[in-house]
């Protein structure tokens, strides 16, 4: 598996990829433009041309761009109108600087329900997908199970996926979120049975990237906190159980995590993952 992290765009988009190399990244996560604002700022073609050929040339892909914080599938109609614009215009960024996709959270039916939105879920995401570019995938991230929050199960998220219907509609999952959520993704018993559900109810081939990040909150807490590698309660022997579940084999991880300086995603984190990785290499080779 490639690892990587999100890094800062500040100062343009070419900078992310310095930032990457500078912390040992393989593979990359970015906003394309301000996570908590509607309006959007495509990259020129001259800044798109130079991440292409930066990615290349420090061979850090794939790269996947984070979506706006304020998308909500299971929103007010204004909400719905405005993420829609909001994902396509992050996915045609995406096609423009050779990204994998456009990774987003569902956000929340609000106390509806999630059978009352789910139509309008749907429709959304159909919508959305038929006005992106054909080349760039749609990743639904699943949430911490926080109040109304939509994607917190697998179930939903399969439902979600089934209904939607469409090839380029894939998966992120968040491992702090899964933890949050019920999920006991640190115990390789459990983990198999997790994975089993998610197979049967989402399907493996749909798991395209992970958010690796540790969890300031206990198993089925149902809060967003991350920590970083080790610190939290799926431990670093919770990363090796999940590096070393099949699964995961070929997908990208990358870091969320508040950084042991606090200034993000960081080496130490990275080379935590790394570590933990050659390890588990050495013993597939014996």
């Amino acid at each position: 598996m490639k690892l990587g992290a999100h890094v800062s765009t500040s100062g343009g988009l070419q900078k992310a990829i310095e930032r990457a190399t500078n912390i040992g990244a393989e593979a990359i996560q970015i906003f394309a433009s301000s996570p908590r604002a509607w309006r959007f700022r495509h990259p020129d073609d001259e800044t798109a041309e130079e991440f292409r050929r930066l990615s290349e040339q420090e061979n850090v892909s794939p790269c996947y761009i984070h979506g706006s914080y304020l998308v909500n599938i299971g929103g007010s109609s204004d909400q719905i109108e405005k993420s829609i614009d909001s994902l396509v215009n992050n996915m045609q960024a995406a096609a423009k600087i050779g990204a994998e996709g456009v990774i987003f959270h569902g956000g929340s039916h609000k106390g509806k329900g999630f059978d009352n939105v789910f139509d309008q879920a749907v429709d959304t995401l159909q919508k959305v997908l038929e006005l992106s570019p054909d080349n760039v995938w749609l990743c639904l991230e699943n949430s911490a199970g926080m109040g109304a929050h939509i994607g917190s199960s697998f179930q939903e998220m399969g439902a979600l996926i089934s209904g939607v219907n469409h090839p380029n509609l894939k998966v992120c999952l968040d491992t702090e979120h899964l933890f949050a959520a019920g999920y006991n993704i640190a115990s390789p018993r459990e983990l198999k049975e997790v994975m089993k559900e998610f197979d049967a109810e989402i399907g493996l081939d749909k798991l395209v990237a992970v958010h690796a990040n540790d969890s300031k909150v206990e198993l089925g807490a149902g809060v967003d906190r991350h920590e970083n590698i080790g610190d939290g309660h799926i431990g670093t022997d919770g990363f090796k159980c999940i590096m070393a579940e099949p699964s995961f084999k070929n997908v990208p991880f990358f870091l969320e995590v508040p950084g042991f300086d606090g200034e993000g995603p960081d080496k130490k984190n990275l080379d935590l993952l790394k570590e933990i990785r050659k390890t588990l290499e050495c013993k597939s080779r014996h």
